[in-house]
């Protein structure tokens, strides 16, 4: 989604301002996914072409940033050389390093089935017993495609008050990150974002 490009350049300004970063947006994929319900084999074969593109064009790396597409990014990443990254996979795995009780806010529904998988098959890998609670904030996203910035973070703030005390609070999209600031600190409670999640470990990658 277009809302996620900012966030995105921001975390990468903060955590590796030496990477050079080029966006590509595909627009209508979320859109499409959410009028077809699941992910479709040409909604596969239009983020395997993604991926491609971008090695095409010379990247070292390639980050997808809407966390809904996740065996599409399965897909993708067999079929190119260079790294690939699923939106989560960096932040899922740092929520399971809090604890086993993580709460997930998202703000595009079609998310929490592709996030859930990840949390449960990764936690299962590492025989935790994971007690996960997923709540979903659409309002949040249509204010932000709105311009209405201030009201996506206060709706988002709301929603991790009600959530309550855990392990990890995950924000689910990219679009998000920008509201983790104005979330109250609840003691023992971490509050990850995808962006600083996925920056921090593409830089481990090169840096290795």
């Amino acid at each position: 989604m277009p809302v996620a490009i900012e966030p995105t350049v921001n975390a990468f300004r903060e955590l590796w301002p030496q990477a050079r970063t080029t966006n590509l947006v595909e627009d209508a994929l979320a859109p499409d996914l959410a009028a077809a319900g699941s992910i479709t084999p040409e909604i596969v074969e239009r983020i395997i072409a993604l991926a491609r593109y971008g090695e095409r064009c010379g990247a070292d790396a390639v980050l997808f940033t809407c966390s809904a597409f996740g065996t599409a990014i399965d897909a993708a990443k067999q079929s190119v050389r260079v790294p690939v990254l699923k939106p989560n996979e960096a932040m899922i795995e740092d929520a399971l390093s809090a604890g086993s009780e993580v709460a997930l806010l998202t703000t595009f529904e079609p998310s929490i089935p592709s996030l859930k998988k990840e949390l449960e098959e990764l936690a299962s890998g590492r025989s935790i017993k994971l007690r996960l609670k997923a709540r979903s904030i659409p309002a949040a996203i249509a204010a932000l495609q709105q311009g209405l910035g201030a009201e996506h973070d206060r709706l988002i703030a709301a929603a991790a008050a009600e959530i309550g005390p855990c392990d990890a609070l995950v924000l689910g999209q990219f679009s998000m990150a920008r509201a983790a600031t104005g979330i109250p600190a609840v003691a023992g409670r971490r509050v990850l974002t995808s962006p600083h999640s996925a920056v921090t470990r593409l830089k481990q990658i090169f840096d290795a």
